[in-house]
């Protein structure tokens, strides 16, 4: 296993991360506890998690993502070696959680301690925003219109009561997701302002079908050490080819879920077909090449893989034992170039 420093923090993680967000839906709690066991096993020391998982997001399932950690980490005599993430959703998504989420302090404080209850762990290592409180570009938006919404959460008032769970122990660092750069910037502006903890990450989708996140963040994850853990890796399993050809093999993800359209459309599918041949000429299975394209990023902090069932686990740890060469990323490259980011 190879390890990274969470941002400007003395924390070591995995450069592989575990994911989570089929627990409670797709996998049981004995299927979450074998891929645990498995990753730590493997080297794997960083965890990642939210209290709206698993997704779909239903009412019904809510928080058992973290409930099926929990159960695990209960009595390990080794969580102090262990980095675990989750996150406090925003607003406009989930009305069933609290009333509707928001991003307020008696929000973020109820967050912190629920997830804590669930995790049954006494601090979490990194708390996260699960994405913002103002309309802005995420989740695949690609225009920006610009508005003041009254009822959104400032940003100040969010990160004062992050810093305030840091101060009382319950959380030991802080991030950031599906953000843009200026929402990067602001809560490090605010925090070297106030003089309150820094975020040391920032968790956005990043893969070879979207790679907007080298446009503005990969600078700032650099010059700031505010790393990029890079979610759907895989394009929730596009990348893999699997579905190629109308497939849609059963149990799997966009099989059971076809709403999911975010790296199935006519550019993302013709992209996907052009990596793909790309791992065969060069004798790889198409994930493990995806992977390690990402792995080897400058600007990725943690790459965080998630599986459905043990042998898709093992192909995606396998990925550290490949360094792609210079003609594979010369192919990628011109894929790129003529196709860029079909799937933002």
């Amino acid at each position: 296993m190879k390890y990274k420093m969470l941002g400007d923090t003395d924390v070591k993680v995995s450069l592989l991360c575990l994911g989570t967000m089929t627990w409670g839906e797709q996998n049981t709690e004995a299927e979450a506890h074998e891929q645990l066991d498995y990753a730590v096993s493997q080297g794997i020391n960083f965890i990642d998690t939210a209290e709206m998982y698993p997704v779909p997001p239903r009412a019904e399932t809510q928080g058992l993502t973290e409930t099926f950690l929990g159960s695990w980490l209960a009595g390990r005599p080794d969580r102090d070696k262990l980095v675990i993430a989750t996150k406090v959703s925003g607003p406009g998504m989930i009305d069933y959680l609290r009333g509707g989420p928001r991003l307020t302090r008696k929000h973020v404080v109820q967050a912190v301690d629920d997830s804590l209850r669930r995790l049954q762990t006494d601090y979490i290592d990194l708390y996260q925003v699960h994405w913002p409180a103002r309309d802005t570009n995420f989740f695949g938006k690609l225009d920006y219109v610009h508005s003041e919404d009254a009822s959104a959460t400032p940003v100040e008032e969010t990160l004062a009561a992050l810093a305030d769970v840091v101060a009382s122990g319950k959380v030991r660092h802080l991030g950031v997701s599906n953000e843009t750069p200026w929402g990067v910037m602001e809560y490090l502006r605010l925090s070297e302002r106030n003089g309150q903890p820094r975020i040391v990450s920032v968790q956005n989708p990043y893969n070879l079908l979207n790679r907007v996140f080298e446009v503005g963040l990969a600078e700032i994850a650099h010059r700031e050490k505010v790393g990029l853990l890079a979610y759907s890796p895989l394009g929730f399993g596009v990348l893999s080819g699997k579905y190629l050809g109308g497939k849609k093999p059963a149990g799997a993800r966009l099989t059971l879920f076809p709403d999911f359209t975010r790296y199935t459309g006519e550019l993302g599918v013709r992209a996907t077909r052009e990596y793909v041949k790309i791992a065969e000429d060069a004798g790889l299975d198409a994930a493990v090449m995806a992977l390690a394209y990402i792995n080897e990023r400058s600007f990725v902090t943690a790459n965080i893989i998630g599986a459905t069932d043990m042998e898709q686990l093992r192909t995606d740890i396998a990925s550290l034992d490949v360094t792609l060469s210079e003609d594979v990323l010369d192919a990628i490259e011109q894929v790129h170039k003529t196709m860029p980011n079909p799937c933002p």
